[in-house]
């Protein structure tokens, strides 16, 4: 399971955050099914746009990516991300990588010497063609005017795969998810593709090329290849095998072409198979007045600018020291179809919060915690076996093992709280705190108590600090990441006279 590598020419921000959070949720979930998982992320650290970055900030680059690079680490750490490795494209055993990788690649044949000029964005790392610019040789992406670049190039022969790609495509059809993307995909290299630029004379931070050292890779080339630098390619064959090409790459739609297209047919060209699975998600759109006006926080430093945030702007920590961790990583997993583009605003995450988290899955656990130390004595009783919520209860664990399977978060969490709606409601309808104590509470009770065992196991990818101390609260030993799906999930596991414990509100309500 992979993320984009980041560019380390600024500084991390929620964009970066709904990627990672994705990633690890499902890392999280393949790992409770039982499956061998390998979760990758890093950073992205030569190229011009870097060591400009570097200069304006009176740095020299490896000062620079250094210091940026942590606060990736950080960040990531911040918001509970369970990654197995953090590369650095600095690091020594990815210019071993890079270099045997396209070395192989030139002795192959598919790599010339040539010259090319033409309009270059530093921002995108990409020469673009006068159509794709707007109004006064501007690039639409990053708003900044073009420059005119002529030099000598190394260049990647990416037109003799069209047809090669056309056909892994077409005899993978699950290779590019969602469907829309794939038929992208195939109508860019349908429309021709033409050899690309893959080295750099312009500039000495990056990889040398071992067969020439006047150049350096160009960087998209020396970053892709971090995917397999991390499983030991050049270095230990038995472990690349071992893992390729069953990679999950999640991506945004903006870097498609790279991923898609200029990658799989790289790796054609050096005799590997292409990446097994490319799971493309869509952007988040800043909205909601508040936002704009309190600006929470800045990660490139300018919280006082005048005018509305952008998504760059806003750092995760400070949205995580406003509704905790587990609350932003719920949000950025169930607020966005996974693949298309979503809103991003404050008044989002505290709708979220306040009706999803506290009144649904907060409230279940403090009246449930509550009525069991009334009626029970602190004791939880066992669930019914004849209980309404056991085919409720199958319903939401099937779709959700089925929506967590095929990367849709969103769609695993909306049939996780299917249950635990439906559970409120039976509490709601049954009032066993008007009840005297006895088997019929104890019924009630039972059943909910194995609901909220479920719900810890099901979520426990996407809120684990969460799902833990309910698991804690409800007795039980260890904790949910020790289960496995499906087995775990099957009803009657909650073994009844275990000490249930109260303790604070898990999410207390929240001020509009």
């Amino acid at each position: 399971m992979t993320t984009p590598i980041y560019y380390v020419n600024d500084a991390p921000h929620v964009g970066h955050a709904y990627t990672t959070v994705n990633a690890d949720a499902l890392a999280r979930w393949h790992r409770l099914a039982g499956d061998e998982v390998f979760f990758l992320t890093g950073t992205d650290e030569h190229g011009d746009k870097v060591a400009r970055a570097a200069k304006e900030n009176g740095a020299s680059p490896t000062d620079w990516v250094d210091a940026t690079s942590r606060r990736f680490v950080e960040a990531w750490r911040g918001l509970n991300i369970s990654n197995d490795d953090f590369i650095r494209t600095t690091e020594p055993r990815h210019r071993v990588a890079v270099q045997s990788f396209l070395q192989r690649v030139y002795d192959n044949g598919f790599i010339e010497l040539g010259t090319y000029s033409g309009w270059y964005c530093v921002g995108c790392e990409e020469y673009k063609d006068t159509s794709d610019l707007l109004e006064g040789r501007v690039c639409p992406h990053h708003r900044r005017p073009v420059e005119w670049l002529e030099e000598e190039n190394y260049f990647f022969k990416l037109s003799a795969f069209s047809e090669r790609l056309v056909d892994f495509y077409e005899r993978h059809p699950d290779a590019i998810r969602p469907p829309g993307r794939r038929n992208e995909v195939l109508g860019f290299i349908k429309g021709g593709l033409q050899d690309i630029s893959i080295t750099r004379t312009s500039t000495t931070w990056g990889v040398p090329v071992p067969w020439d050292a006047a150049h350096v890779f160009y960087v998209w080339y020396d970053a892709l290849i971090n995917y397999v630098t991390a499983i030991g390619y050049g270095q230990d064959d038995e472990r690349f095998v071992s893992w390729w090409p069953a990679v999950h790459h999640l991506l945004a739609k903006d870097i498609v072409r790279f991923h898609c297209v200029w990658w799989p047919a790289m790796c054609m060209a050096a005799g590997i198979d292409p990446p097994g699975h490319l799971v493309v998600h869509g952007w988040l759109l800043v909205g909601g007045e508040r936002l704009s006006k309190t600006r929470i926080a800045s990660a490139a430093g300018n919280a006082d600018k005048a005018g509305p945030l952008s998504l760059t702007e806003i750092a995760p920590e400070a949205l995580t020291e406003d509704f905790g961790v587990d609350a932003v990583r719920y949000f950025l997993l169930r607020d966005t179809a996974f693949g298309a583009d979503g809103d991003f605003s404050y008044e989002g995450i505290t709708s979220r919060f306040n009706a999803d988290l506290a009144n649904n899955l907060g409230n279940l656990m403090a009246r449930v915690a509550m009525v069991v130390a009334s009626k029970c004595k602190g004791v939880g009783p066992k669930p019914d076996p004849a209980s309404r919520l056991q085919s409720v209860s199958a319903g939401a664990v099937a779709d959700a093992i089925s929506a967590w399977n095929d990367a849709q978060p969103h769609l695993a969490l909306e049939a996780t709280w299917r249950l635990i709606h439906e559970t409120n409601s039976e509490l709601e309808s049954a009032e066993p705190w008007k009840c005297e104590p006895g088997p019929v509470v104890d019924a009630v009770l039972g059943s909910a108590l194995e609901v909220l065992r479920i719900v810890s196991v099901l979520t426990w990818p996407a809120m684990p600090e969460v799902c833990a101390e309910i698991w804690r609260r409800l007795g039980l030993p260890g904790s949910p990441d020790g289960c496995r799906v499906p087995a775990d999930t099957a009803w009657g596991g909650y073994p009844g006279g275990l000490v249930v414990e109260k303790g604070a509100a898990l999410f207390p309500r929240r001020a509009r």
